[in-house]
């Protein structure tokens, strides 16, 4: 009979030790993913993401849709900002920024009406023409849909 006894209580600590080491794990899994989910917002809102932002051309809003490069991530930080820009070989805007930006230039050849681009390392450019080219420029982001607009000066602002 103490054996039975014995035996009998040995199967019950071996039990409470197999669901005690189970629930451990699962505490700390849960413990694991709180702390993966804490992460995960301090790093979404250190170096958060943007895909586009609001550009009003004369007070009228369009979306700038973003390239994924350092030279965007630093015209960013800049926003809001608002400029004169001006008129130039009848299919750009352009505005110096006070500030230098990181440059990745190459050659597109091609040059499509709503490219948003940076030359030199500030000159600001929003082309609404086609046209081939033979400059080098930093691609910025491009506007769907954007108007000709003409040929007088115009003022912008861009906001997040």
């Amino acid at each position: 009979m103490n054996k039975k006894i014995i035996y009998n209580i040995l199967v019950i600590l071996s039990l409470f030790i197999i669901v005690g080491c189970n629930l451990k794990k699962v505490e700390k899994k849960e413990n694991n993913e709180m702390i993966n989910v804490k992460q995960n917002d301090i790093n979404n809102n250190s170096s958060e993401v943007i895909d586009s932002l609001k550009i009003f051309i004369n007070n009228q809003e369009y979306t700038i849709y973003l390239e994924n490069n350092e030279t965007v991530k630093s015209f960013i930080k800049l926003l809001p900002q608002e400029f004169h820009m001006n008129e130039l070989n009848g299919n750009e805007k352009y505005v110096y920024l006070d500030d230098k930006l990181p440059t990745n230039e190459s050659n597109p050849k091609n040059i499509n009406a709503g490219d948003v681009m940076l030359y030199g390392n500030n000159c600001l450019v929003i082309f609404y023409k086609s046209f081939n080219t033979n400059y080098s420029y930093t691609k910025i982001g491009h506007i769907d849909n954007l108007p000709n607009l003409g040929n007088d000066d115009i003022k912008v602002k861009i906001e997040k």
